[in-house]
């Protein structure tokens, strides 16, 4: 349901009402619906009908109807990852994976933000040091989404009715057994590049919980030592060879 919907719900419906209390009112326009001329009476049911339709129709779009997820391209928070995963997950063959992504998105977030108030609690916003953890956490989420990218793209190509096609054994044999072979393999390989993208998204969240447990054992704010962290360090790399990549 869109979490907004309620709320826009009661603005069509207050505006409905208004509409309708300004043209039959008396003191108003005046339109009679009983007791005038069949103009009148016409075009008020007309107006109550299209009413009822328009608030309808208003319901059915603003609390059932899923939003329109924007293009991988276009994402730009997580409310709208999550609503391009959403997309695919009743879709059988890919529904584990999508709830999996669904579970490390809603994960990131709660570690970001203990992140952040444990580092508000030992450091200054202004201290180099904390500047050092906030650019690695910054990075490194960077990277997660980059990789969800890439599963959204996996995504956005997979054709849920061929794959059932290939992969239904009960379905009357209507391709050759080298046919159906290399047809499993690509899929196989295509499930293999959503695996690793959940994968690597794993580890990180691994990471972050080893980063949030160096940080709670440092003794020294100084940022050398910071820099010498084990996690610091492994992030630090990650998020370097993924620039390199990219470039």
């Amino acid at each position: 349901m869109n979490r907004s919907g309620p709320v826009k719900l009661l603005g069509l419906i207050a505006g409905i009402a208004l509409l309708n209390i300004a043209v039959l009112s008396p003191g108003l326009l005046g339109l009679e619906i009983t007791g005038g001329s069949a103009f009148e009476t016409a075009s008020g049911v007309t107006l109550l009908i299209v009413s009822l339709l328009v608030v309808l129709y208003g319901s059915y779009t603003l609390l059932f109807k899923a939003p329109a997820a924007p293009s991988v391209r276009h994402l730009e928070n997580q409310e709208d990852y999550i609503a391009s995963l959403s997309k695919y997950r009743n879709v059988k063959a890919l529904k584990k994976d999508v709830l999996l992504a669904l579970d490390q998105l809603e994960r990131i977030g709660k570690k970001k933000s203990t992140l952040l108030q444990v580092l508000g609690e030992r450091f200054e916003p202004a201290e180099l040091s904390y500047r050092k953890f906030l650019s690695v956490i910054t990075g490194v989420e960077k990277l997660f989404y980059l990789n969800l990218r890439g599963i959204l793209s996996k995504l956005s190509i997979f054709d849920a009715s061929e794959f059932t096609l290939f992969t239904n054994r009960q379905k009357p044999k209507s391709f050759s057994d080298a046919l159906v072979h290399r047809k499993t393999g690509l899929y196989n390989e295509y499930f293999a590049h959503v695996t690793g993208y959940l994968g690597a998204n794993e580890e990180i969240l691994l990471k972050l919980d080893q980063l949030l447990l160096e940080i709670s054992l440092l003794d020294s704010t100084d940022y050398t030592a910071i820099e010498e962290m084990p996690c610091m360090k492994e992030l630090s790399a990650l998020i370097g060879q993924t620039k390199l990549y990219q470039n």
